[in-house]
């Protein structure tokens, strides 16, 4: 008996079973496709049975992947290899999907949480089981056919000297102990995300945390967290709830800090005003290429806020919001922080700030200038940089 026709048998003897029975065990099914295919070798057919319980259940062909150690991304795009992002490099699979995989698994995905993707509303985010992200766009929009992206979060969290050497684990630890506000930056994939966790997980343990997010990634270990997360509009177009509203409602429930997972829109506002009303030590994360462009960055998403300010009191609020900018970048080595900065608002603009170039001051690896702000002065003179010392220095 060929194995295509084996294949087919054993496939239609599990469907048939797991449809009489949903729970049935792995073993159980084992056993039905040793009775039902005898001559067949029994490590071909556990193999056979277990891809077969997975596409059942899981995911299809790529349940495997997602518990797949050091994998951080998966890319589908449209028929063909799968391609995956593990330990810091993009690699095709020897896994191809044809069109009715990648359908089976975008159905899988939406259909229990009450979303559709469609020729009229072409692309999706979602939120998986394990707390994976997953970003999913259909024809016309995707040319060759539908592109699915997964970002998985149930992989175990990343500690501080994962992005970089001791001085600048001490230094960030201490910015936290000392509630600095800190700003993260840094482009798409370069473990924002990834730092904010980790940032997040020096902060006192019955800190009351509150966090807002687009789709929930974060994995805090504290006592006393409280996780809002957004909620797009269902098909009818009602029920959505933003980013910007969660923030409103946030400052209602006494946070001590608060951590929003990324700021895009007005909500950059509210927030702002949050920090520089009694919320310090907070964190968030912006898309940027640098601690520069990310305050003006910054300014431009509370300006879309709607709010009725001239300029110079924007960005007023910016600079006494902010007191560090941590820089993340994808290289070679891996996911690393690049630079740590200062916001300060320059001595003589305090009226009127121009341009923030002069109030980005960095404190790593730069060392030439002392910090002014009092948060950054403490943690710098706890760490072996501000010691003087030549391990610090290095």
């Amino acid at each position: 008996m060929s194995g295509g026709v084996v294949s087919a048998e054993l496939e239609a003897l599990i469907a048939d079973h797991l449809t009489k029975n949903p729970d049935a065990r792995l073993d159980e099914l084992v056993e039905l496709a040793r009775q039902g295919l005898p001559l067949e070798d029994v490590a071909v057919l556990v193999q056979s049975v277990e891809e077969l319980v997975a596409r059942a259940r899981g995911f299809g062909r790529i349940q495997d992947l997602l518990g797949e150690p050091g994998v951080v991304e998966i890319m589908i795009n449209g028929s063909g290899p799968v391609w995956i992002e593990k330990n810091g490099r993009l690699e095709p699979t020897q896994l191809y999907l044809g069109a009715v995989d990648v359908s089976v698994l975008v159905e899988r995905v939406l259909q229990p949480l009450g979303l559709r993707v469609d020729p009229l509303s072409p692309y999706v985010d979602a939120r998986l089981p394990d707390g994976s992200r997953i970003n999913i766009v259909v024809p016309p929009v995707a040319v060759d056919g539908p592109v699915v992206t997964i970002r998985r979060f149930g992989v175990e969290p990343l500690a501080l000297d994962a992005f970089g050497p001791l001085e600048v684990v001490e230094l960030l630890i201490g910015l936290i102990e000392h509630r600095a506000s800190i700003l993260v930056v840094g482009g798409t994939g370069t473990g924002k995300t990834t730092l904010l966790n980790a940032l997040a997980g020096h902060i006192p343990v019955r800190t009351r945390i509150v966090t807002i997010e687009d789709t929930a990634e974060l994995q805090l270990t504290g006592d006393h967290v409280v996780r809002l997360e957004a909620r797009p509009a269902n098909r009818e177009g009602l029920g959505e709830v933003t980013i910007r509203e969660l923030v409103r409602n946030a400052l209602r429930m006494r946070p001590d800090r608060l951590i929003v997972g990324e700021v895009r829109g007005g909500e950059a506002f509210d927030l702002l005003l949050a920090l520089n009303t009694g919320h310090a030590g907070s964190l968030t994360t912006c898309h940027s290429n640098g601690s520069l462009q990310a305050l003006r960055r910054l300014e431009t998403l509370a300006l879309l806020g709607g709010v009725d300010l001239p300029v110079q009191a924007v960005r007023l609020q910016v600079l006494e919001a902010i007191d560090v900018v941590v820089h993340v970048e994808r290289l070679g080595s891996g996911r690393r922080i690049v630079s740590v900065s200062e916001v300060v608002v320059p001595e003589d603009e305090q009226s009127e700030p121009g341009d923030v170039r002069a109030a980005v001051r960095e404190v790593w690896p730069d060392l030439s200038r002392p910090p002014r702000r009092r948060s950054v002065r403490s943690a710098l003179a706890a760490t072996r940089i501000g010691d003087g010392s030549e391990a610090g220095r290095r």
